[in-house]
C-alpha cells in the first residue's frame, strides 16, 4: 500500500501541475510548455503521414516491378523435387521458365527487350501481370501460335496494336549462313497488352515457353529453368537458403529479383529512413523544449518542493513528480499528433483535391498510395513518449537536489 501511495502521489501532483491554469501558468513558462506540446503533436502528425505515404509508394513499387520480375530463378528442378520445393515456406508455386534477350522490330521502330517464356495457366493464377492485362489474356498464348503479350509502354514505342506482327530476333541463337551470321528470328503476333505502370513495361514481352524454346533452337527445352513465385518477395533470403540446402546448389545457380531491382528498393528504403530520421529530430527538438519549460517550473516551484520535503516526501518522489509532468506533456502532444496524423492520412487525397494539387501515384490513378501500419505507428508514438521522459530527467534531478532551507529563505 505504501509503495502504491509513493507512486500515485507524485503522479497526482504532476497532473495538477500539468493542468494548472493559475497566474504563474499564464506566463512565459506556460507558453514554452504549450509550444513543446504543439511541436510534439505536429512532428508526430507529419511523421505518421510521411511514413504512411512512403509505405504506400514502396508497396506500389513492389506490386508493379516485382509483379513482372521473377522472384527467384534457378536451374531446372527435377520433377521428383518440385513438390519439396513448393512445400517450402513462402513459396506459392513453381513454373518452367525461360528468359532471353532479344530485339523486337515493328514497322516503325526497333527495341531491345527480354522475352519471357511462360506457362499461361500459372501466370494467370499467380501473377499481378495477368490482373493488369488490358487487352487479350494469357490463355491466348498457346503453344505454336507465336502470340505475344507486350507492355503498353512498349506497344506505344513500337506503334503496335492487337493483331499486329512484330519481328523478334535473338542473337544468342544465331546461325551461320552464306550471308554471314544471322540471328534466330520469328514473326510474332501481338495478342495482348498489359499495363503495370512500372519502368519494366517497355522491356518485357511474354510468349509461350514452347515458342521461346523453338525461337532459341532448343525445341526440347534442355536449357529451361524454374521460376519460384513467393507470397512475399521481400522474404526471398530464407527461401534461397532452404533452396540451396534442399537442392545442394551454389549461389551462381540461383538468381533473385535483388540482382536486377535491388538498388531501386535500397534507394526507396534509404529515403524512407532519412525522412523518418529528420521528422524524429523535429520531435526530439520539441521534446527537449520540455527541458527549458520544466527547469523554469522547478525554479518557480521551489517553495512547494521545500514544503513537500519538510512534510516527508523523499527526493526520489520529488524527481518522479517532474518526470511525470514531462510524461503528461508528452502524452498530450503524442495523443493530439496520433489522432490528427491518422485522420489527415485518411483524407489526404481529398485534401489535395480540394487544394487543387491532386497527385496520381496509386496504381489506379486515385492519388497517393497510403499504407498505415498499426505496429509502426504505435512504435513511433511510444518513441515520442520516451523522448519526452528522457527530456524530463535533467530538470527532475535538479528538483530533487533542492535544499529546503535555502528554498524557504529565498521565498
Amino acid at each position: 500500500m505504501l509503495s502504491s501511495l509513493s507512486h500515485s502521489l507524485p503522479a497526482f501532483i504532476a497532473y495538477r501541475y500539468a493542468k494548472s491554469h493559475g497566474a504563474s501558468q499564464t506566463s512565459f513558462v506556460a507558453f514554452i510548455n504549450r509550444f513543446s506540446v504543439a511541436g510534439i503533436a505536429l512532428g508526430l502528425m507529419a511523421l505518421i503521414i510521411v511514413v504512411s505515404v512512403m509505405n504506400g509508394l514502396e508497396g506500389q513499387l513492389k506490386q508493379r516491378i516485382l509483379g513482372v520480375v521473377p522472384h527467384i530463378e534457378t536451374q531446372r528442378i527435377d520433377t521428383e523435387q518440385l513438390s519439396d520445393v513448393e512445400a517450402l515456406e513462402g513459396v506459392i508455386t513453381t513454373m518452367t521458365y525461360r528468359e532471353a534477350e532479344a530485339v523486337v522490330q515493328s514497322r516503325s521502330d526497333l527495341r531491345g527487350v527480354q522475352v519471357h517464356g511462360v506457362l499461361p495457366s500459372v501466370m494467370t493464377e499467380n501473377t499481378m501481370v495477368a490482373d493488369n492485362v488490358e487487352q487479350g489474356r494469357f490463355s491466348d498464348l498457346s503453344a505454336g501460335s507465336y502470340y505475344a503479350i507486350v507492355g503498353r509502354a512498349l506497344a506505344i514505342q513500337l506503334d503496335a496494336r492487337i493483331g499486329d506482327r512484330l519481328r523478334v530476333m535473338v542473337t544468342g541463337a544465331s546461325t551461320y549462313t552464306p550471308f554471314g551470321r544471322m540471328p534466330s528470328q520469328r514473326l510474332v503476333t501481338v495478342a495482348g497488352i498489359f499495363d503495370m505502370g512500372s519502368q519494366v513495361d517497355d522491356k518485357v514481352i511474354y510468349m509461350h515457353i514452347d515458342d521461346v524454346n523453338r525461337l532459341l533452337r532448343d525445341p526440347k527445352g534442355n536449357e529451361v529453368s524454374t521460376r519460384l513465385f513467393l507470397s512475399d518477395a521481400f522474404d526471398y533470403q530464407a527461401v534461397v537458403y532452404e533452396l540451396k540446402s534442399l537442392l545442394s546448389r551454389e549461389d551462381d545457380d540461383i538468381s533473385t529479383w535483388r540482382e536486377r531491382q535491388g538498388p531501386l528498393f535500397d534507394a526507396v528504403k534509404m529515403e524512407k529512413n532519412m525522412m523518418m530520421l529528420m521528422l524524429l529530430l523535429i520531435i526530439a527538438v520539441a521534446a527537449f523544449n520540455i527541458v527549458s519549460a520544466l527547469v523554469m517550473v522547478v525554479s518557480e516551484k521551489q517553495g512547494d518542493i521545500a514544503v513537500l520535503q519538510t512534510q516527508g516526501m523523499l527526493p526520489s518522489a520529488i524527481m518522479w513528480v517532474f518526470i511525470f509532468n514531462g510524461l503528461f506533456n508528452g502524452i498530450k502532444g503524442a495523443g493530439v499528433g496520433l489522432v490528427s496524423g491518422v485522420l489527415v492520412t485518411l483524407v489526404i487525397n481529398d485534401l489535395l483535391s480540394i487544394l487543387g494539387v491532386p497527385i496520381a501515384l496509386a496504381a489506379d490513378g486515385s492519388g497517393l498510395p497510403i499504407d498505415m501500419q498499426a505496429g509502426q505507428i504505435i512504435s513511433i508514438t511510444l518513441l515520442s513518449l520516451v523522448l519526452c521522459v528522457l527530456a524530463s530527467v535533467y530538470p527532475a534531478r535538479k528538483a530533487m537536489k533542492i535544499q529546503p532551507s535555502q528554498a524557504l529563505q529565498n521565498e
